[in-house]
C-alpha cells in the first residue's frame, strides 16, 4: 500500500482525489529555502490588491481587509511567529492560507488573475534588486579599504611579477589599485544587470498573461520596475536575470580569489611581503609555530561554490521547454547560496585588509634583486638611438655576464657594461635604479609616483561620489 495523506490540504487539491505521497510532499516542497522571500511576496501581493481594486475586481472595503490581513501577516513574520505549514508547499501558499484565515474569505479574491508562476518571478526580482544594492554596497567597502592601505604606503616599491618570475619594480600602491579597478567592473556589470533585473512580470499569470483588466503600467510603476514584461511567455520562464547575477558573482568571486591568491603568497617565508594579523589567522594543531592565512585562503576556496551555483543554474534552466517547469525551482538554493557567500566574504574582506602589515624594507630589497631593471637598461640604449631589437639582444648577453659573476645587474661596473655597448656613459647607473625605474613609467595608468598619485585620487573621488 501507497503511504499517502488524508485529503489533499492543497491549494490545488479540488482536481485530486488522493492526498500527496508524504515523501512526494516533502520533496516537491520548497518552504524550506524559499522562506526568505517573505518580505517581497508580501510587498508584490500588496501590490497586486491595488491593481486588483483599480480594475474594479475588489471594493475599496475588500482592498482595506487586504492590506491590513497582509500586515498582520507581515508582524507574524518578522517577529517569528507565523505558523509555517509544510504541506502548503512553499511561502506563496503559506502567507495567502493565512491571510484568508486572518482576513476571512476575502484572503481568497487575491490570488484572481495571477499564478505562482509570475508571482515567483516577482519576488525573486523584488529580492535581487536589493541584493544587487547591498553587494555594490559592499564590495565599495573593499575598494575603500585597498585605497586606504595604498594611500598609506604611496611611494613603497615592490618587485611586479609575471610568471610568478620578478619583472619590473612597481609600486605596492599600484598594485592594490589593480584590484580596485577590477572590483570596479564588478560593480559596473551589476549596475548594468540592475537594468534588467528591473522588469515587471506580474501580470503575466500562469503563461499567457492575466484576464482581466490589470494595467501593468500603473503596476510596474507601483513596484518601482522601469516596464512590465513585454512577453507573458518570457516573463514566466526567464531566469536570466538570475544567471546574470551569478555570473557577475562568481567573477566578482575570482577576483577576490586572485587578491587572496596575493596575499596568501606574500605571507610564505619566502616571500615575507606581509603578515596577517592574528585576528584573520589560524594556528596548527600540531605545529607550535604555524601562523596560517585561513581567512584569505578561505576567500579563495569560496570562489568555487560561487562558479559551481552559476553552472548548476545553467545546467537546469538549458533543456527546458516553454514555459514554466518545476525544474526552475531549483535556481533558489544556489542563488541564496551565492548571496551568502559573497556577503560573508565581503564582510570579513575589508577588516582583513586594514589589518594587514606590510613589509616595506624587503619588498623595496626584493624590488630591484634579480636585475629587475634589464628593460631600463634596454630603454636607456633606446634613446642613445640603439634599435630595442638590438637593445634587448644587449641586455640579455649583460645579465648572463651578470649571472656567471654573481651579480647585480645595478652593481655592473661601467667599464663590465661598455664593453656590451659602446653607447652605455657614466649616467647608466641611475637609469638602474628602483627609482628611475618607477619614475620613468609616468604614462596615465602607469606606475611612476606621480600617476600612482593621480589614479589613486581619481579612484578615491569615484568611489566617495558612488557612497554618497
Amino acid at each position: 500500500m501507497p503511504r499517502v495523506s488524508t485529503g489533499t490540504g492543497k491549494p490545488w487539491g479540488g482536481r485530486f482525489s488522493q492526498g500527496q505521497d508524504p515523501e512526494a510532499e516533502a520533496f516537491t516542497a520548497s518552504l524550506g529555502f524559499d522562506r526568505r522571500l517573505w518580505p517581497y511576496d508580501i510587498e508584490g501581493s500588496a501590490a497586486w490588491a491595488r491593481a486588483l481594486a483599480r480594475a474594479g475586481l475588489i471594493s475599496q472595503g475588500e482592498l482595506t481587509a487586504l492590506l491590513d490581513g497582509l500586515e498582520a501577516v507581515r508582524a507574524e513574520l518578522a517577529e517569528g511567529r507565523f505558523p509555517f505549514r509544510r504541506e502548503l508547499e512553499d511561502i506563496h501558499m503559506n502567507i495567502e492560507r493565512r491571510l484568508i484565515e486572518l482576513a476571512g474569505p476575502v484572503g481568497g479574491k487575491l490570488h484572481t488573475g495571477r499564478s505562482r508562476n509570475d508571482q515567483i518571478a516577482l519576488d525573486e526580482r523584488l529580492y535581487l534588486r536589493d541584493v544587487i544594492a547591498a553587494v555594490d554596497g559592499a564590495v565599495r567597502e573593499v575598494q575603500a579599504a585597498l585605497l586606504d592601505r595604498a594611500e598609506e604606503h604611496l611611494g613603497a616599491a615592490m618587485p611586479g611579477y609575471t610568471h610568478l618570475q620578478r619583472a619590473q619594480p612597481v609600486l605596492l600602491s599600484h598594485h592594490l589599485l589593480a584590484y580596485v579597478c577590477m572590483l570596479e567592473r564588478d560593480r559596473a556589470r551589476l549596475r548594468d544587470g540592475s537594468a534588467r533585473v528591473n522588469v515587471l512580470p506580474l501580470g503575466a499569470a500562469a503563461l499567457a498573461g492575466a484576464a482581466f483588466p490589470i494595467d501593468r503600467e500603473v503596476l510596474a510603476r507601483d513596484l518601482r520596475f522601469a516596464a512590465p514584461s513585454p512577453n507573458s511567455m518570457d516573463a514566466v520562464s526567464d531566469r536570466d536575470f538570475i544567471l546574470e547575477f551569478l555570473s557577475q558573482a562568481a567573477i566578482l568571486g575570482m577576483h577576490l580569489s586572485r587578491l587572496a591568491a596575493d596575499l596568501t603568497l606574500w605571507a610564505t617565508s619566502e616571500f615575507g611581503f606581509v603578515e596577517f594579523s592574528d585576528a584573520f589567522a589560524t594556528g596548527s594543531s600540531i605545529m607550535p609555530q604555524k601562523k596560517n592565512p585561513d581567512v584569505a585562503e578561505l576567500i579563495r576556496g569560496k570562489s568555487g561554490r560561487l562558479y559551481g551555483n552559476l553552472l548548476a543554474v545553467l545546467t537546469t534552466m538549458k533543456g527546458l521547454p516553454l514555459t514554466y517547469n518545476s525544474d526552475m525551482q531549483e535556481d533558489k538554493e544556489p542563488l541564496f547560496d551565492t548571496v551568502d557567500t559573497l556577503r560573508a566574504i565581503l564582510t570579513v574582506a575589508p577588516p582583513m585588509l586594514r589589518s594587514l602589515t606590510f613589509k616595506v624594507e624587503r619588498m623595496r630589497a626584493a624590488a630591484g634583486a634579480h636585475s629587475s631593471t634589464a628593460t631600463d637598461l634596454a630603454d636607456y640604449l633606446v634613446r642613445k638611438g640603439l634599435p630595442f631589437r638590438e637593445a634587448h639582444e644587449v641586455v640579455g648577453r649583460t645579465v648572463r655576464h651578470a649571472l656567471a659573476h654573481g651579480k647585480e645587474l645595478a652593481d655592473l661596473t661601467l667599464e663590465e657594461l661598455t664593453q656590451f655597448s659602446p653607447l652605455i656613459e657614466a649616467d647608466v647607473h641611475h637609469a638602474l635604479t628602483v627609482e628611475a625605474s618607477l619614475q620613468a613609467r609616468a604614462v596615465v595608468g602607469g606606475t611612476a609616483p606621480d600617476a600612482v598619485k593621480r589614479a589613486l585620487a581619481a579612484a578615491r573621488n569615484l568611489v566617495e561620489q558612488d557612497s554618497r
